[in-house]
């Protein structure tokens, strides 16, 4: 990437010129290295104010706050749009695409007070032939809103974007790497056209010195076009795993999204977007910019290779000692608790000689049941929200179902079978002190992962 930027002249009308809004962001911060680097002089837009660096100016601004906006787009030229509304509390992403229409509209009212010359946006690619999803709707919109104005707009519409701490990767490889056996809707056959996040920010930094971008719109993608399913499938033959696809097509959206709230650390909030914006096709049909900006395009399998090998290198912040100890703690003994309540509920068939306990329905449960057993168990390793919730369900019903074969010691009659021995009796209590433990370890380990999660911490 830096050859390629080398050749870029430097030609800013006076310094700090040139601004990037979410700088910290997954684009951003990749877009003010990369000027930096190249010789220009920018100022990096945030929400929390930071310190400078060489070539770098961070600026504090709301971009809600019309008044922020402007005085930090004093003596700008040329302004990065960058931002995006989906992730936050429930009641704010379930209203992105409005907050993403007052943002647009912001930032084009502070860039005409501002004397703005030009601003270069980033968007998603979309078929306008069809019913865009609100996400891809929006992403439009904003194009839309920014373009209203008399400030000439550069507008690159994207696909799937690969790179380290990017949502898409992040919501493949959390997948792939945690699943086998993977139930899909029929949004994985949809073809998309990903690209590596390097070679989008490549384009971005070359549009400041290629007047032909000037106020127009170019779709940009890689040199595959795939569907989402064949991708996690390249991403699976990467890490030398099998994969199974199951593919179901009555799953919605809104389910699949809750479903990679509970197996990742992508946050229903941004999985339900990315996933709304899968429904559809995404591939490049006016590959112009090509000829204008003449690129090297990464292939998929390059692309995933970087953004691992850069998530490796640089890991995300990790958590306090002690808030990690306490997880560590409580992700053990559940593992054991869970272990526990299996082997105490073998007991059922060489302690007890009660008759009920083999017929059919009673049987079927006990299969049922261990199998729920191994499924958390694997959840939990991983670290799926999944995991936490199905241990917790398990625990309860545990706890509840061996309460009651001990009913008859407080009421003197039995509720699920005939009385159970007196060994079978002592067994029950040990049986519900291992199942309170579960229901404790599981209940701090589901919000703890929420926790994180909400907090963009790793666990």
């Amino acid at each position: 990437m830096g050859q390629i930027l080398s050749n870029i002249p430097i030609s800013q009308s006076h310094p700090f010129s040139i601004l990037v809004t979410g700088a910290t962001g997954f684009i951003g911060s990749r877009l003010v290295s990369v000027l930096a680097s190249s010789g220009y002089t920018i100022k990096g837009l945030t929400r929390k104010k930071l310190a400078d660096t060489k070539n770098v100016k961070y600026v504090q601004a709301d971009v809600f706050d019309l008044d922020q906006l402007k005085h930090a787009m004093q003596g700008i030229d040329t302004a990065y749009y960058l931002l995006h509304s989906m992730e936050g509390s429930k009641s704010e992403w379930q209203e992105f695409a409005s907050r993403e229409r007052i943002q647009a509209q912001n930032f084009l009212n502070a860039a005409t007070a501002a004397g703005v010359k030009r601003i270069i946006y980033l968007g998603g690619l979309v078929n306008d032939s069809l019913e865009l999803s609100p996400h891809m709707r929006s992403r439009k919109e904003v194009g839309e809103i920014l373009a209203s104005g008399n400030i000439p707009v550069t507008e690159l519409r994207a696909s799937i974007i690969i790179g380290a701490k990017g949502g898409s990767y992040a919501m493949l490889r959390y997948l792939v790497e945690r699943l086998r056996i993977m139930i899909c809707p029929s949004w994985v056959k949809s073809l998309a056209q990903p690209i590596a996040v390097d070679d989008v920010v490549c384009y971005l930094a070359e549009c400041l010195t290629q007047s032909k971008t000037i106020g127009k719109i170019f779709e940009i993608g890689g040199p595959e076009k795939i569907t989402y399913e064949q991708l996690m499938r390249v991403y699976s033959a990467y890490l030398n795993k099998n994969l199974f696809i199951l593919q179901i097509p009555f799953l919605t959206t809104r389910l699949s999204s809750y479903w990679v709230d509970l197996i990742t650390p992508v946050k229903a909030s941004l999985a339900r977007p990315l996933i709304d914006s899968l429904v559809h096709d995404t591939v490049v049909t006016d590959d112009s910019i090509t000829k204008i900006i003449p690129l090297r395009l990464k292939s998929i399998r390059e692309s995933i290779d970087i953004a691992t090998k850069e998530m490796k290198m640089s890991p995300p912040e990790t958590e306090l000692k002690e808030e990690k100890t306490g997880f560590k703690i409580n992700q053990k003994l559940i593992q054991i608790s869970l272990l526990a309540l299996a082997v105490i509920g073998t007991s059922y068939y060489w302690l007890d000689n009660r008759p009920e306990i083999y017929q059919p329905m009673w049987l079927l449960g006990s299969l049922i049941w261990y199998a729920v057993i191994v499924l958390s168990i694997i959840g939990i390793r991983n670290k799926t929200r999944l995991g936490y919730l199905m241990a917790g369900v398990l625990s309860w019903f545990t706890l509840v179902f061996w309460l009651f074969d001990n009913y008859y010691v407080v009421f003197q009659t039995s509720l699920i079978a005939s009385q159970p021995n007196d060994l079978m009796t002592i067994r029950n209590f040990i049986g519900i002190f291992a199942a309170v433990i579960t229901v404790i370890a599981s209940h701090n380990l589901f919000h703890k992962v929420f926790d994180y999660q909400s907090k963009g911490k790793p666990i």
